[in-house]
């Protein structure tokens, strides 16, 4: 009989903390990196969350499922693997110590299982109703009047080296990768992603729009050179074709340059009725008439097809496959360039920005086939020669301007580092313009359109397109005070004699997060959450705690805030000189990737509490399957351990 090993919520609290402790190293702006090693002595270093979980060997099923969580929650908001799993530990010790204390629960599930069990369950259970039914408007009433609209306007604005100009987004980027990378490229990378963004930027449709079309086409916009500098990363016009050129290139550099792409082989037409060859029949002789009759008219159908695109001025063919020797050779005599094994991705993008429909019957081909481009040339990147094409403008195209990006590193592993983070920044990006639909109410949903929400006491409350809020703990500190106050309205069981609310729960683990990264300095954080708490009940804007103390700082005595009563974050610059003020920069985080995180975390520590029992089976699990989406080949081979 195959052994059972069952369940406590010990078991559970303990494996949470092994990944707790792995991820602790590297979390918050002061982290370090991790170094894995591969069984061949290859080197790996990451500060990237969910690299680093996704790296381990685990065993046990629950880290596992654990690890299944997080990398599905960075999938869709690139970001807060590290703190999904300290926040994760955190609630789970607040229920275990809140189980051993009260190990009562109703009825229904303690007809079933132990006291303390049934307890952690219910408790799990309530967090989770709790999260889906009374955060997002909690969050929205007491945490989001205390920040602010990152407009779509913001990509116009002057881009610049440093951050001392009043540019939201590139705070807001800068802020991840200072988590992600080093602090002595993040601040390149934070304006290289800005100018990509500013690129990419649709005049007309929301940044929603702009933001998924850069997420869901990332594998066909970049471009990894190893053996570089980072300095060296940049954006290059229109697209660049991952494949050479199979025929000599010949026509291409010519102007007007038109193209075609073909998902399926060049295959000669049908024969006719009347046409068929009757092999076999008729003795050897008839035999090799009819293949030589084949050969010749296989020729033929093929010299119209490139007589066809001869005629429609195209001198060059994308191919999703390879193509046969025949038809190189026949585009080759009529100097037709031909692009081989092309992916669908960047067929796919190459159709978008075209504007041409690929073909699917290579003797039908209308001239809504047929892409205009600017030029088409070889690119060499790195060590290696690739194709390289430009646009001509259209309707479509006169809303943004293509481009690629390319991403360079000394070696390998780094540039797969620095690929991933500039993918995760755009999924952060794009989940905090997408507007959160499911938990808004009818009169809500009508702000879902504005490009800006103007966040004072009389906005309605919700969780707007592009709210984001003061990093470094602003967020858990504004939360913390705003659950403590719901505890005496919300609590676990009418029938439980320390009637301990859920809110209270929550309200405690997450002050776990800004004692993460405080760590370092005690002091620090409880300084910062006095200047939060104290901004709150003077009826201040948050961003007052940018202002040290001493200088004559105090924000209102300079001036004071502006109509409305709070103060902006466009009022906070360095070094000004009439206030004599400074700006302690923290940075900016999405309030909708911290609002999505916490629903994340509360339903996954409620599916680690449903599990019971582990049967052993001898089947092998594929365990391995989901890591990192974008991975090459030789990325999901590699096996390491830490």
């Amino acid at each position: 009989m195959l052994p059972l090993e069952h369940l406590h919520l010990e078991h559970v609290l303990q494996t949470v903390s092994v990944l707790e402790a792995v991820v602790r190293r590297s979390f918050g702006p002061e982290g370090g990196q991790v170094l894995f090693t591969q069984d061949t002595g290859q080197a790996m270093l990451t500060r990237s969350g969910t690299r680093i979980l996704t790296a381990l060997h685990l065993e046990h099923p629950l880290a596992r499922m654990v690890v299944e969580c997080v990398w599905k929650h960075s999938t869709v908001t690139g970001d807060g693997s590290k703190t999904f799993i300290i926040l994760l530990a955190s609630i789970l010790r607040m229920i275990h110590a809140t189980a051993r204390k009260e190990p009562k629960a109703s009825h229904s599930y303690n007809s079933t299982k132990t006291a303390e069990a049934a307890t952690a369950r219910y408790l799990a259970d309530k967090l989770l109703a709790f999260g889906l039914k009374d955060l997002h408007d909690l969050i929205a009433r007491e945490v989001v009047p205390y920040g602010c609209c990152v407009t779509w306007e913001d990509f116009t604005a002057k881009q610049s080296s440093s951050l001392t100009d009043n540019n939201n987004v590139q705070k807001l980027v800068a802020s991840f990768f200072q988590t992600r990378l080093s602090l002595t490229h993040s601040d390149f990378i934070s304006d290289l992603t800005c100018e990509l963004l500013n690129k990419w930027k649709s005049k007309n449709g929301p940044p929603s729009y702009s933001l998924r079309f850069l997420n869901d086409n990332f594998p066909a916009l970049h471009t990894r050179v190893s053996g570089f500098p980072i300095s060296s990363s940049r954006l290059i016009e229109g697209q660049v074709i991952h494949r050479d050129f199979a025929t000599p290139l010949s026509q291409a550099d010519r102007q007007p340059i038109k193209a075609v792409v073909f998902n399926e082989y060049l295959q000669p037409k049908l024969l006719n009725t009347g046409e068929v060859l009757e092999l076999g029949r008729g003795g050897r002789v008839m035999e090799e008439r009819s293949i030589v009759h084949f050969s010749a008219w296989t020729e033929r159908s093929l010299e119209c097809v490139i007589a066809n695109l001869k005629t429609l001025g195209v001198s060059v063919l994308l191919s999703a496959v390879k193509q046969s020797a025949a038809v190189l050779a026949l585009a080759t005599q009529a100097q037709l360039c031909v692009v081989e094994c092309v992916s669908e991705d960047e067929l796919a993008l190459f159709a978008k920005l075209s504007g041409a429909a690929p073909v699917t019957d290579c003797h039908v081909i209308q001239p809504e086939h047929v892409a205009k481009l600017t030029f088409c040339r070889p690119i060499l990147l790195g060590a290696h020669r690739y194709v390289h094409v430009a646009f001509q403008a259209s309707e479509e195209m006169i809303m943004v301007e293509p481009c690629s990006l390319v991403i360079c590193a000394p070696v390998e592993g780094q540039t797969e580092q620095y690929t991933r983070a500039f993918h995760d920044a755009i999924c952060m990006l794009h989940t905090t313009w997408e507007p959160i639909c499911a938990t808004l109410t009818a009169s809500q949903k009508t702000l879902e359109s504005c490009n800006f929400l103007h966040m004072d006491s009389q906005a309605a409350s919700t969780i707007g397109p592009g709210c984001v809020i003061p990093a470094s703990g602003t967020f858990e500190f504004l939360l913390n005070r705003a659950l403590q106050k719901h505890c005496h309205s919300y609590t676990v069981s009418s029938d439980t004699s320390n009637n301990f609310s859920v809110s209270q729960i929550l309200a405690t683990a997450l002050l776990s997060i800004p004692q993460e990264i405080y760590s370092h300095n005690l002091r620090c954080f409880l300084q910062t959450q006095t200047r939060i708490l104290n901004c709150i009940s003077n009826d201040f804007h948050p961003s007052t705690l940018f202002y040290q103390p001493g200088h004559n700082s105090n924000p209102i005595q300079n001036g004071g805030p502006p109509e409305g009563g709070k103060l902006s974050l466009h009022c906070c610059r360095k070094g000004d000189v009439s206030s004599k003020v400074f700006v302690l920069d923290l940075g900016l985080e999405s309030v909708s990737c911290k609002y999505q995180l916490l629903l994340a975390v509360l339903q996954c520590v409620t599916s680690l509490l449903q599990a019971d029992t582990i049967l052993r089976t001898h089947t092998a699990l594929h365990t391995r399957s989901h890591r990192l989406a974008n991975s090459s080949p030789e990325d999901t081979e590699d096996e390491f351990r830490d």
